[in-house]
C-alpha cells in the first residue's frame, strides 16, 4: 500500500483518504494492555495511531537507555501492526506532552543549555536520539512491510520556544536530515504548523483545543473559534501561555487541512480545573470538517498515567522552569478511552463520526468547501446560524455541516430557517415532509430546481446532511455509514419516538440515541451493524473475526445486529448466545474505609474486598472534596487526581492492581477559601459560602464484565 498526499487530502494507494488518527502514549499504559486499548481504538474508528517518543522517559540519566515494559517502543510498533492499524512516529526531540521539561532530560540541557538552537552539540544528542530510536522500529517501517507511515519532527518549533523565521526554517531542515540519515525512510514527514510555527517544508499538521488549561488567567476565558466554520487553520488559543501565533508559515493552497491535536479532551492544571465535555469535542470535529478538515487527528485518545521516573518525577511542573503545575502520575486528559481505558460519551460521538468519514470520506476529501458570509465568523456571536457546504461541482452532490453549539453558551433556537444552496448544488432535488424538532426538510416543492434548504435547529445541535441533485434524500436524516452497500442514516430524536430501528426506501435508519450505540464490524464476511450498550472490539486474545463486548453495569441494553438485508436479530451473534442479564452482572466488591491521623489534609485506609474474577474490571469511583487527592498501595504513588467539583469523581480502575484484595491509603489536601483557581460553572464545590473543602464523601464500585460474543 501507497501514501502520499495532495493539495486536498492524503491518499492510500492512489485514492483520496480521510482517516480517523488517535493519540496513545505507550510509555504511560501499561504494556500488558496495548493490545486490547489498540482494539478499542480502532473499534471506536481510529485508523491511524499516533505516539510521542517521550527522550526522558527513555534516557533520563545520559547513556542510561530503557526500552523496557512500557517503554518497549518496538513491542508497541508490533502490536499496532498485528491491530491492522498504521502508524506517525512523533520522534521530538522536544514533545512538550505535559511532561518535565517537555520531554527533554535534565542531562541534556545542563550539556547543551543552547539545546533547540542550531548548536552543533544540541545536534550531536539529536544525532544519538533518532539513531537509537530508530534502531528499535528497524523493520517495521512502510516500506518493509511495518505499519510506520509518518515521522512528525519536532512539536510547535517557532510557536513555543526555538527560532523563527530562515533560522527555525533550517533548524526543522536539519532535523529531519538527522532522521532521515538515521534510517527514517517514510512516505509521510509532518510537523505541527499552528501557532506561527516553522515546518520547513514538511506537511503541516493542525490542532483545537474546546478550552485553555494552560492559559493563565483563572477567570472565564472568550469563546473558542474552534466552534465556528471558517477558512482559518490557525488556533490560537494553542500555546498562548507563550504568547499568540502570528499565523502559518506555509501556503494554505498548496497542503491539505489535516489536523493532529484535536483535543480528544483536556488535561486539567492545578490553575485552571477545565473540563471537557463529549458535546464540547463533537462540536469542535464537525466545525473542523465543514470548515475542509480531512483528517480528524485526536490528542489524546487514550489517556494513561505518568511512569516512575528513577532521578525526578515525570510531570510538568513550575519547579523544573515550565509555566504550569500538573499532576505528578494522572493523565486521563478526559479522552475518549481514559487512563484505565474505560470508554466514555466521547468515544461515542467521535465512534459515529468516524463511521461517516470512513465511507463517504473519500468523496468528502475532493470537495469544495463553501462557508456562506452569512455564517458567523466569530465566536461570539451566539444569534446566528453556523452552517458550511461541502460539494462537488460536477456531480452536484455535497453535504451540509450545522453547528448550533458553543462551549459554555447558549444558542438561539432555529424553529425554521432557510438556506441558500450554493450555485452549485442549485439543482438539487429535495423530498419535503414532516421534521424533527433537530431536523432537515427541503422547502415544500419536491420536483424541480429549489434554491433553499429548511432547517429547525435546537441549541447545542451539530449534524450534517447529504444533498444531491436528481435524488429524494430523506432530508431530515443524517449520513451514518454504508452496510454492504446499503445507506445506514441516523435521525435526531423526536418526541414520543424510541424506536432504534427502522426502515424505509432501501435505508436503515437508527433514532439518534442507537446510532452512538452502533458500530459497524465484519464478520463471515459479511458486514453487519451491531447497537449495544457496550463496546465490540476485536478480541485481543485472538485472531480473525472475534469480538468481544465490553458492558458496564450501570448502562446496560438490548444487543441488536442489522444486516445489510434489514435483518434484525437480538443476542448472540447468529448464535445461541444471549444478551446478559443483569443478574449476571459480577458482584460488586466493597470498600472498608478508616480515617487514618494526618498532621495536614485527611488520610484515609481503603480496604477492597476481592475482584469478582468474572469481571473485567472494577471501577472505583471515589467523590472527594479538597484541592486533589493521591492514592497509594504498598507506599508507592499509583495515581492522583485534581479535584473539578465535588459531581465529578474520581475514577480507578481495579484490574491494574491484581484480582484480590486491595488496600489503598487515600490523601486529600484541602481547599481552602480562594479565587485564584478555576472551576467549570457547572461544578459543585461547597455548600454554602466560606466552606473548606477536605473530605472523602463516598467510595462506590461499577464492575465491567466481559462476554465473548460468537
Amino acid at each position: 500500500m501507497t501514501y502520499s498526499y495532495d493539495e486536498k487530502s492524503l491518499l492510500r494507494d492512489g485514492r483520496r483518504w480521510f482517516p480517523v488518527m488517535g493519540e496513545i502514549h505507550y510509555s504511560r499504559y501499561p504494556a500488558g494492555y496495548w493490545r486490547e486499548a489498540l482494539r478499542k481504538m480502532k473499534a471506536g474508528g481510529v485508523s491511524i495511531v499516533s505516539s510521542y517518543v517521550i527522550w526522558i522517559h527513555h534516557e533520563e540519566a545520559e547513556n542510561e537507555w530503557d526500552f523496557t515494559g512500557c517503554r518497549n517502543l518496538r513491542k508497541f510498533v508490533e502490536e499496532i501492526k498485528d491491530a491492522g492499524l498504521v502508524m506517525i512516529l512523533r520522534i521530538g526531540p522536544w514533545v512538550h506532552a505535559e511532561v518535565r521539561n517537555g520531554g527533554f532530560p535534565d542531562w541534556l540541557l545542563k550539556k547543551c543549555p543552547r539545546a533547540r538552537t542550531n548548536d552543533e552539540a544540541y545536534f550531536d544528542e539529536v544525532r544519538k536520539l533518532y539513531g537509537r530510536i530508530f534502531s528499535e522500529v528497524d523493520g517495521l517501517l512502510l516500506k518493509d512491510g511495518g505499519p510506520i507511515i509518518g515521522v512528525q519532527i519536532e512539536n510547535e518549533y517557532g510557536h513555543c520556544g526555538g527560532l523563527t523565521g530562515e533560522e527555525g526554517e533550517a533548524h526543522m531542515r536539519r532535523l529531519l536530515d538527522i532522521a532521515r540519515d538515521a534510517g527514517f525512510d517514510v512516505p509521510l514527514y509532518t510537523a505541527t504548523g499552528w501557532g506561527g510555527a516553522v515546518t520547513a517544508g514538511l506537511l503541516p499538521v493542525m490542532g483545537g483545543y474546546c478550552d485553555a488549561p494552560w492559559d493563565p488567567r483563572t477567570t472565564e476565558i472568550e469563546p473558542s473559534g474552534n466552534f465556528v466554520f471558517t477558512y482559518e487553520r490557525n488556533d490560537h488559543a494553542i500555546g498562548c501561555d507563550f504568547g499568540l501565533g502570528e499565523g502559518v508559515t506555509f501556503d494554505m493552497d498548496k497542503v491539505p487541512y489535516l489536523t493532529a491535536e484535536l483535543g480528544g479532551g483536556l488535561q486539567p492544571t492545578f490553575k485552571r480545573r477545565t473540563v471537557s465535555s463529549a458535546k464540547d469535542i463533537e462540536a469542535m470535529s464537525v466545525s473542523k470538517m465543514g470548515s475542509g478538515c480531512n483528517l480528524l487527528g485526536y490528542y489524546m485518545y487514550h489517556g494513561g498515567t505518568n511512569p516512575q521516573g528513577r532521578l525526578t518525577t515525570l510531570e510538568e511542573n513550575k519547579a523544573s522552569g515550565s509555566l504550569n503545575d500538573l499532576l505528578v502520575k494522572n493523565y486521563d486528559f478526559r479522552a475518549p478511552l481514559g487512563e484505565y481505558g474505560h470508554a466514555n460519551e466521547t468515544y461515542r460521538r467521535l465512534r459515529r463520526l468516524a463511521m461517516f468519514v470512513h465511507d463517504y470520506g473519500e468523496e468528502l476529501c475532493g470537495m469544495k468547501t463553501f462557508i456562506p458570509p452569512e455564517s458567523p465568523l466569530q465566536p461570539e456571536n451566539f444569534s446566528e446560524l453556523r452552517h458550511s457546504w461541502r460539494y462537488d461541482p460536477e456531480s452536484g452532490h455535497g453535504y451540509l455541516f450545522i453547528n448550533n453549539y458553543q462551549r459554555h453558551h447558549a444558542m438561539k433556537d432555529f424553529p425554521c430557517r432557510l438556506l441558500k444552496i450554493p450555485e452549485e448544488l442549485s439543482g438539487a432535488v429535495l423530498e419535503s415532509g414532516v421534521f424533527p424538532e433537530s431536523g432537515i426538510t427541503g422547502v415544500q416543492e419536491t420536483r424541480g430546481e429549489i434554491s433553499h434548504v429548511a432547517v429547525s435547529v435546537r441549541n447545542g445541535d451539530c449534524f450534517f446532511i447529504e444533498v444531491s441533485r436528481g435524488e429524494n434524500p430523506r432530508t431530515d436524516l443524517v449520513p451514518l455509514c454504508k452496510l454492504d452497500g446499503t445507506p445506514v442514516y441516523y435521525y435526531r430524536e423526536r418526541y414520543g419516538c424510541d424506536e432504534a430501528v427502522s426502515f424505509c426506501d432501501g435505508k436503515i435508519i437508527l433514532s439518534n440515541s442507537a446510532s452512538l450505540n452502533a458500530s459497524k464490524i465484519l464478520k463471515g464476511g459479511k458486514e453487519l451493524l451491531v447497537i449495544s450498550g457496550g463496546i465490540v472490539f476485536e478480541n485481543p486474545s485472538k485472531t480473525g473475526a472475534d469480538f468481544v463486548d465490553e458492558y458496564f453495569a450501570d448502562e446496560r441494553s438490548a444487543v441488536l445486529y442489522v444486516d445489510g438485508a434489514g435483518n434484525v436479530r437480538e443476542g448472540g451473534l447468529f448464535s445461541d448466545a444471549e444478551k446478559k442479564t443483569a443478574a449476571e452482572v459480577p458482584v460488586s466488591p466493597e470498600a472498608f474505609v478508616e480515617e487514618l491521623e494526618c498532621a495536614h489534609g485527611k488520610r484515609y485506609r481503603i480496604s477492597v474486598s476481592p475482584v469478582p474474577s468474572d469481571a473485567c474490571d472494577v471501577v472505583m469511583r471515589i467523590n472527594y472534596g479538597g484541592d486533589s487527592a493521591r492514592l497509594y498501595k504498598d507506599g508507592n504513588l499509583v495515581d492522583d487526581h485534581l479535584f473539578t467539583g465535588r459531581n465529578i469523581p474520581w475514577e480507578i480502575g481495579l484490574r491494574r492492581f491484581g484480582p484480590g484484595p486491595s488496600e489503598f491509603v487515600l490523601e486529600i489536601d484541602e481547599l481552602p477559601v480562594r479565587t485564584d483557581v478555576y472551576f467549570e460553572p457547572s461544578a459543585v464545590l461547597s455548600d454554602g459560602p466560606g466552606e473548606t473543602l477536605c473530605s472523602l464523601e463516598k467510595v462506590t464500585f461499577a464492575v465491567c464484565s466481559l462476554s465473548e460474543l460468537g
